[in-house]
């Protein structure tokens, strides 16, 4: 198992599927998804026409926090779909 991989498993809400649709996406390491933003991760995802829910997007966000993705502060997570929803896929780079 790769370095970068065995780091994303280790976050929190972060099971292999999750670390594999991550690295089809180009993100490798914590630093990678910090960097990129839960958001755009999530976007980034979507474009790759990979079925996910909202939930992903709350784990991307609470892995960055190192919280579970459940103990989000429901305010936190309005705010990531609104996010997600207004953000253009123009300007998601990696």
């Amino acid at each position: 198992m790769a370095t970068e991989q065995s780091e994303l498993l280790k976050l929190k809400n972060l099971g292999m599927a999750s670390v594999n649709i991550l690295r089809a996406i180009g993100i490798a390491s914590y630093e990678d998804l910090q960097e990129v933003g839960a958001v755009k991760a999530y976007l980034k995802i979507k474009e790759r026409d990979i079925s996910v829910s909202k939930v992903m997007l709350y784990a991307l966000q609470g892995a960055l926090m190192d919280i579970h993705w459940n103990d989000l502060p429901p305010g936190m997570k309005k705010q990531l779909v609104e996010d997600a929803e207004n953000q253009s896929l123009e300007n998601v780079e990696f």
